[in-house]
């Protein structure tokens, strides 16, 4: 590799190391000040918010890094600016797109490896966070899981204890649903049967109830039955797809095709993953595109606080499309890479004068 390149190299990953440690002191003392408000009357360790915070700082940081990729590419471009770096290449025949297509690419594979690598390991210190937290929430005692064998819930309801199986989910009904009542010794009370339960609220109604107590059946045309869930805290539940890595959201992506589970929000998630690297190498060109066009600008704060007022505005527009996806106003691909592709033509607009800057 070439001197200069490893110089522009260096210098660019030095100016995201920094930064990244920055925002990761930020986001851990943020964390920490949640976690000690949280655990201020609970007999726990002095050390134990110090570690609740650092494991679950990974995964603010990683969707952090647009703008840490933002804010590194500003401060990389000022000092090649300011230290006149950026002339001397010029002059040597090293063109501005030169500088922008290797530092472009070098942004993707580290995109690639964020996504490979850092978010896998976030995504694990994540679903360790959410493990040890719920052991001093109230609600630790109840569970719901998606597996091969449909959906399982546990649930803890006037002292009796319910396992609920079901094969499917329709819309707000439970399809081929089986119910086992405990007494608080794990002893069988019941045990129900039925094709169809609708769960649109906590009093959920069991249909053409099939009802099992000892050897004995009984049937119920309509059964109302209580719990601690509905659909939508049964949805809610599901909606954390930061504690999984990669590979587990494909999993899950199985299991809740399987359950006939709305697959949209996982499809949102694998896409955006998919799409990050793109996304960093995006903020990188407009970032650098933005230093260059007010590099005759004395102030380095007022380049920075335009790239910045600019870049949140992209970062909401991706947001904004980002919800409509997960409401399904628009579809998954719609959402992931519209904005992505209106981002790609607002570079191109720009980069086309790039090398007479």
């Amino acid at each position: 590799m070439k001197t200069h390149i490893q110089f522009l190299i260096k210098n660019y990953l030095t100016s995201l190391l920094n930064v990244f440690f920055v925002f990761f002191c930020l986001i851990f003392i943020l964390n920490l000040l949640t976690e000690l408000e949280f655990f201020k009357k609970s007999d726990v360790s002095t050390f134990f918010p110090l570690y609740l915070s650092f494991i679950n700082t990974p995964i603010f940081i990683f969707e952090m890094f647009p703008f840490i990729f933002l804010i590194s590419t500003q401060f990389f471009f000022n000092n090649l600016i300011n230290n006149d770096e950026i002339n001397i290449f010029k002059y040597s025949g090293f063109k501005n797109s030169k500088i922008f297509s290797i530092l472009t690419f070098t942004t993707f594979f580290i995109g690639i490896l964020i996504i490979v690598i850092f978010y896998n390991l976030s995504s694990n210190l994540k679903n360790l966070y959410l493990g040890l937290k719920s052991n001093h929430t109230e609600d630790n005692k109840y569970l719901a899981v998606i597996t091969n064998n449909g959906l399982w819930i546990k649930d803890i309801y006037n002292e009796k204890i319910l396992m609920i199986n079901a094969s499917f989910i329709n819309q707000n009904e439970l399809l081929d649903a089986y119910i086992s009542e405990f007494n608080q010794n794990y002893e069988i009370i019941r045990n129900i049967k039925s094709k169809k339960i609708d769960i649109t609220n906590k009093e959920w109604i069991i249909k053409n109830a099939e009802i099992y107590i000892q050897n004995n059946k009984e049937l119920a045309s309509e059964l109302r039955f209580n719990t601690n869930f509905d659909y939508e805290i049964i949805q809610n539940l599901f909606s954390n797809m930061s504690s999984l890595s990669f590979l587990e959201l494909i999993e899950m992506r199985k299991n809740y095709k399987k359950l006939n589970y709305s697959l949209t929000e996982i499809d949102l998630q694998l896409l955006k993953l998919v799409s990050f690297p793109f996304y960093f190498s995006l903020m990188f060109l407009f970032s650098g595109i933005i230093m260059m066009n007010t590099k005759s600008f004395k102030s380095k704060n007022l380049k920075i606080m335009i790239g910045l007022f600019l870049s949140v505005i992209i970062y909401y527009i991706n947001n904004f499309f980002f919800i409509l996806g997960t409401s399904e106003k628009i579809g998954v691909m719609t959402s992931i890479f519209a904005p992505l592709l209106l981002f790609t033509l607002i570079n191109l607009i720009f980069v086309r004068n790039l090398n007479a800057k």
